[in-house]
Parts: structure tokens; C-alpha cells; sequence
């Protein structure tokens, strides 16, 4: 890549994330030291405001995310993108375009499966082509789930000579609020599949984003109601994130050779607690999960949610967003019996504060990563970064990988 003006543009500086994201990158690296980084958005005052309040004393650059010309200039400028613009169906894909098209790096928080399906079917060979690594799903959504299964299938190997033939992830005490874009990009999905007989085939697909010529492969667990975990012992209930987390993880299997064998099974699900409680508890939360997603399906009813529910640019106060957390327990076991537990936990509101340290780390591995070690092409982030950026996690974003117990047969 020739030498370009910027490492990183953050393009939705005016988000709710882009802002956090914004601070955290002033923290990280200040805003004149080696990371040459500038800020974009479509409104100049909004731009302004946002460098004035986050301490973002770098370039502006104006540009709509549905300016095609503006964003060809902008992938030109910098060796990497970094994009906060939700919903992705609606405002992400011109710049994925253009980010290919340039042979410039790019991640995303995105959360939308179907999005990162259309392009990674959209731009894959040219990716490969211009040398561009786009990396979508760089934020909660997907990367404790994905590093999660990389680092303990990598335990696993070290432990036992063999990785896990299935890993089932728990969700244990998280605290954490929900913001506005993300309720948006929700909504989306929902407005879309209603729509599209086929996007509701994708999203139910557990191996929507694998290459084409990988998209099948053994029955995947579904959970859809409250159940008693036979590998946790506490009852369970649906993970809202699962239906996007277990496609990035089933991609990063294939992209990799599926070198985790071709039985591989993966499933995600909130740990409730055990007993009467834990039970209650998981029947509560898969009923008015249930509630909310069959009233959303309705054209109407989804409608009259949108207007009073918290709208983009909204979300947690920098006071909830400090006291938030998360905790992923990942349990696998090995065809040969042996079984591992690992946990990633996090401090910050896991959607936001938390977010967007691992969005910044994983931008800013993109500026480091050597073409020789990962050539151009749409990657997961274990793929991309694996042991890198665990290790960047654990050194600067309060982001934690550990083995808690393993136990041979």
C-alpha cells in the first residue's frame, strides 16, 4: 500500500459508539504522537462538537456515507477505516465499496448478519484482488465470542493435543445498557426479513457467512426456550447476540480449514442460575424475548415501538457505562473426552465502553498487520488477529482471557 495521509479514520464520529471510541483513541494515543488519525462524519457543527468534547484535536473530514465520490477520496487518505455508522444495511454498504476498491482496511461493529453476507458476497474476490482486509463484527458483538473459541480451542491444543469438537458459551453476570443505534439496527433486521422469505432463510442459517462452498455442515444447536444446561448444570435461556456470535465463529472455522473437525458444534445461551430461581429466571427472559421479537415482527406494532423507543445517538451515561461488565464462560470438550473451561471478562458497558476499546485495538492491529501474515480478503477477527490481539485486549483494552479449569479423561 503507498503511503497514505491517515492510519485511521473514524468515520460516525458523531455516533454514541464513534464518541467513546473518539476518547478512548486520545487516550490510547493521543493526537499528535506516532497514529495519524482523523475524524469524519456527514455534519461539519456535529464534527465539531465532538472534537471539541472528546479532546479529538485531529482532521475533519465531511462526507455522507451515501457520497460515493466523498468516501472513494476518503479510503484513499487513510490505510485504515474504522466505522461506527449503523444500521449497516442502510448506511455501510458504499463504504465497504469503496474501503475494497481502494485496497483499504476496514472494521465495523456491525451486528447484522445479513449485511455481512451481502458483502462479503458482494466483494470478496475484489478484496482479494486490491489487498484490502475488511474485518466486520469488531466489537461485542462478535469479538468475546470469537477470540473466546480461539483461545480456548488454542488451550485445548496445548493441553490435551487435540482441539474441543464442541464448545458451548455461557453468558454470565453482565451489566449493561442498550443504546439507541443498536435498537435501530434491530429494528431493521426485522423490517427487512419480514419482507424477504430468503434473508429469513440466511439468518437461519448457522453457516450464512462461511464461503459459499463451506455453507453446510452438521445441525448446529438452536436453544429457543428455557432448558437445564447439561454442561453448566444451571438453567439456560436464549442469548439475543447468539444468532450473530455462532455465524462469525462458524466462519472463522472455515476460513481457518475447519482444522476443529467437521463434527464442530458451537452454541451460545445465558447462564439464569440453578433452581427454582435460575428456572424462573430463564423462563422470564425466553417469554418476553419471545414477546418482543413476535410483536416486532408485526408491521404496525413495529412501527409505533420505533417511536418510542431510545433513538440513535443515544445510550448509556458515562456513569452506567464505567459500572458495566461482561463475563463469557466457554465450556469444551474433545473427542477424546477432555474437557476445558475458559472465561473472557471485560470491564465497561460491554455494548459501548468495552466496544469500543476492542474496536479501537482492533483498528489499530490493522494499522501493524503485515500483508505477508494476512493477505486481503473479509476476515473474522480471530482470523485476522487472533493471539495479536488478545494480547492487545488484555494489555490495554481491560479485556481478560483465562483458564479456569480443565480436566482429563
Amino acid at each position: 500500500m503507498s503511503e497514505r495521509r491517515f492510519d485511521i479514520v473514524v468515520f460516525g464520529a458523531t455516533s454514541f459508539v464513534g464518541q467513546i471510541l473518539c476518547r478512548y483513541l486520545v487516550e490510547r494515543h493521543g493526537c499528535d504522537g506516532p497514529l495519524r488519525w482523523a475524524i469524519a462524519g456527514r455534519d461539519a457543527g456535529k464534527l465539531q462538537l465532538v472534537a471539541s468534547e472528546t479532546g479529538a484535536a485531529v482532521e475533519q473530514i465531511v462526507v455522507d456515507a451515501r457520497d460515493d465520490a466523498g468516501l472513494a477520496e476518503l479510503a484513499g487518505s487513510t490505510k485504515v477505516i474504522v466505522s461506527t455508522v449503523g444500521p449497516y444495511a442502510l448506511y455501510g454498504s458504499a463504504l465497504v465499496a469503496a474501503a475494497v476498491a481502494a485496497g483499504t482496511d476496514y472494521c465495523d461493529l456491525t451486528g447484522e448478519p445479513h449485511w455481512m453476507r451481502a458483502m462479503i458476497d458482494a466483494h470478496s474476490a475484489e478484496a482479494v484482488r486490491t489487498g484490502a482486509r475488511i474485518v466486520h463484527a469488531c466489537g461485542y458483538d462478535s469479538i468475546p465470542s470469537d477470540l473466546g473459541v480461539w483461545f480456548t480451542q488454542q488451550q485445548a491444543q496445548q493441553r490435551f493435543g487435540e482441539p474441543c469438537e464442541r464448545i458451548s458459551m455461557r453468558v454470565g453476570t453482565t451489566r449493561g445498557g442498550v443504546s439507541g443505534g443498536t435498537i435501530a439496527s434491530m429494528m431493521n433486521l426485522m423490517e427487512e426479513a419480514s419482507k424477504d422469505l430468503d434473508l429469513r432463510r440466511i439468518l437461519a442459517d448457522p453457516y450464512a457467512l462461511a464461503p459459499p462452498d463451506l455453507r453446510t455442515g452438521p445441525p448446529q444447536p438452536d436453544l429457543m426456550r428455557p432448558a437445564r444446561d447439561e454442561v453448566s448444570g444451571e438453567w439456560i435461556a436464549p442469548f439475543v447476540m447468539g444468532t450473530v456470535n455462532t455465524r462469525v465463529v462458524h466462519r472463522s472455522h472455515a476460513l481457518l480449514g475447519r482444522p476443529w473437525g467437521p463434527s464442530f458444534r458451537y452454541d451460545e445461551a445465558m447462564a439464569m442460575g440453578a433452581g427454582a430461581v435460575g428456572a424462573a429466571k430463564a423462563g422470564g427472559l425466553s417469554g418476553g424475548l419471545g414477546v418482543f421479537m413476535g410483536l416486532a415482527a408485526i408491521g404496525p406494532v413495529r412501527h409505533a415501538l420505533n417511536r418510542v423507543l431510545p433513538k440513535p445517538g443515544t445510550g448509556p451515561s458515562p456513569r452506567a457505562q464505567e459500572a458495566g461488565h461482561f463475563e463469557f464462560r466457554f465450556y469444551g470438550r474433545t473427542t477424546g473426552g477432555d474437557s476445558i473451561q475458559t472465561q473472557v471478562r471485560g470491564q465497561r458497558d460491554p455494548g459501548y465502553g468495552a466496544t469500543a476499546r476492542m474496536l479501537g485495538e482492533a483498528a489499530d492491529c490493522l494499522v501493524h498487520l503485515d500483508h505477508s501474515d494476512v493477505a486481503g480478503g473479509f476476515w473474522t477477527p480471530s482470523t485476522a488477529f487472533g493471539d495479536r490481539l488478545v494480547e492487545r485486549l488484555e494489555a490495554n483494552a481491560n479485556v481478560h482471557f483465562s483458564v479456569l479449569a480443565e480436566l482429563k479423561s
